[in-house]
């Protein structure tokens, strides 16, 4: 069953469709059992770049949506080469941007020319030029990389300390101002359960989002996710951060009015002449840590941020690189690898080294 994020997405990805061309939607659909609705989306929303830059360089003189299959056959590598000079020098793209948007455009038009057929059998196209493009090399080592990441990220005493400041410490910050007071008091359990769970296992924020209370096996310290690509994996997290969940839970139904029907993990409080508690958002996750981190002394900490530095730590300690891709996901072992690049002086206390309760 979809989740209710997962089913925002489509509805966006639906309303999208319908401003690009027939042969995008039918690309979609075979891409549909092995993409997320959100990567999809991401796909779409790069598909639109492409096709209103075709009609802003008069390629085109009608609707992106009416765009025929042969004039994407007759795109010169030029003009290709064009577009992503457009991306990164008009829009200001990074290069891993640039290079994510041409993969994009690649899988299209491999699918157009490998895949896809007539009713006679034949190709959709049958000249490929993004098969002429090469990406991006991208100039930055792993240790540029890793020491960019190194002072947004939580290291050393900072990790236990921003952890104990959003539990206690921050209270006191705010003393003067009563509304804010209420509010921090109202959600103190729910959002050190949320930066715990985030330290204690490198979740991602979409992740996060859409677990659900029962996705959390107690036992063995792990909770079921729906990774990129739609796959299904059990994530383990520390002894702290399941201490800090069980301390939420205890509050949770009572304090958020929260309905039995209604299984998210993370629930906000009631709104709204109904009153009834909803999914915690993306977006309210990402504001509540900007407005702890703001606190602490280190604006630049957001979710992704939190998952570098669960990262670092599983990396000073554990040492193990495939495991921590497994734990975090990873489709490439490279992007993992960049954490070995990062310094991290503290061995002493990390994530509890995942260890798990023997049954």
């Amino acid at each position: 069953m979809a989740s209710e994020s997962q089913q925002q997405h489509y509805k966006k990805l639906k309303l999208l469709l319908k401003e690009l061309p027939w042969y995008v939607e039918e690309y979609i659909d075979h891409k549909r059992r092995k993409l997320s609705a959100a990567s999809l989306l991401n796909y779409c929303h790069d598909y639109k770049i492409f096709f209103n830059w075709i009609v802003s360089e008069q390629l085109f003189t009608d609707e992106p949506k009416n765009i025929p299959l042969d004039l994407l056959e007759k795109l010169t590598v030029q003009q290709v080469e064009g577009f992503l000079y457009a991306l990164e020098y008009e829009l200001n793209n990074k290069e891993i941007t640039v290079n994510r948007k041409l993969s994009a455009l690649k899988s299209l038009f491999n699918y157009l020319q490998n895949i896809a057929e007539t009713k006679d059998l034949k190709p959709y196209i049958q000249r490929n030029v993004m098969a002429k493009i090469e990406f991006n090399e991208i100039k930055e080592s792993m240790e540029t990389i890793a020491n960019k990441m190194e002072g947004k990220i939580l290291l050393g005493d900072e990790y236990e300390r921003f952890r104990r400041f959003v539990a206690h410490d921050y209270g006191e910050t705010i003393q003067d101002n009563k509304k804010r007071q209420n509010f921090y008091k109202l959600n103190q359990e729910r959002d050190i359960a949320i930066i715990s769970l985030i330290l204690g296992s490198g979740l991602r924020l979409s992740e996060l989002v859409n677990l659900d209370l029962d996705d959390i096996d107690f036992s063995k310290y792990s909770a079921r996710v729906i990774r990129k690509g739609n796959k299904e994996q059990y994530v383990f997290f520390s002894k702290i951060a399941m201490d800090d969940l069980q301390e939420y839970l205890k509050i949770r139904e009572k304090r958020y009015h929260v309905d039995k029907n209604n299984k998210a993990l993370f629930v906000a409080a009631p709104m709204g002449p109904k009153g009834k508690s909803r999914r915690l958002t993306a977006r309210s996750i990402e504001k509540m840590i900007e407005k702890y981190a703001k606190a602490f002394g280190k604006p630049a900490l957001s979710v992704h941020k939190l998952r570098h530095s669960f990262a670092t730590r599983y990396h000073s300690e554990i040492n193990d690189v495939p495991k921590l891709r497994r734990q975090l996901g990873h489709s490439s072992i490279q992007t993992t690898m960049i954490y070995t690049h990062i310094r991290n002086d503290d061995l002493r206390s990390a994530v509890d080294k995942m260890d798990i309760p023997k049954e």
